[in-house]
């Protein structure tokens, strides 16, 4: 089974971010910090046998997404989005090159292909964002996998 979250992904999410990666065995660490705002954050990425843990620390929080199993960026949105995948649900952890950061947690998988349009407004905005982890799984999925 291939590494989760290789160095060559962390360095294109530190790029993304405007941030060098700072490494220490397992551990990759991206400091994040929005002179503007204020805000910090400080994102820790671990490897190892249980898998990739994401967690982030903020002033206010401590958020933590595990079994990481991989990562979409986005130079003009300044994003980096770590997704997690199992039991028919998706989560994904969304840091902000501005040092912010959001969650989406438990989400139904059937929603990532449904009509967005035709979703609840409370959910379509979890829908969409996740959607951009369809690719992460191609060949992946299983009716029998949907819980």
């Amino acid at each position: 089974m291939p590494q989760p979250l290789p160095d060559a992904d962390l360095d294109r999410a530190a790029a993304v971010l405007g941030v060098a990666p700072e490494r220490d065995g397992a551990l990759t660490r991206l400091a994040l910090a929005d002179p503007a705002s204020g805000r910090r954050l400080a994102v820790e990425v671990t490897r190892g046998d249980a898998g990739a843990i994401v967690k982030v620390y903020g002033t206010e929080a401590h958020l933590e997404l595990h079994d990481c199993a991989g990562l979409v960026t986005s130079d003009e949105l300044g994003e980096v989005i770590f997704f997690a995948r199992g039991g028919g649900r998706v989560a994904g952890l969304v840091i902000e090159r501005e040092a912010a950061c959001s969650l989406y947690a438990n989400v139904a998988e059937r929603l990532l292909s449904a009509d967005f349009l035709s979703v609840a407004p409370e959910v379509a905005q979890a829908a969409v964002v996740l959607s951009l982890s369809e690719p992460l799984f191609e060949g992946d999925w299983t009716p029998e996998s949907e819980a």
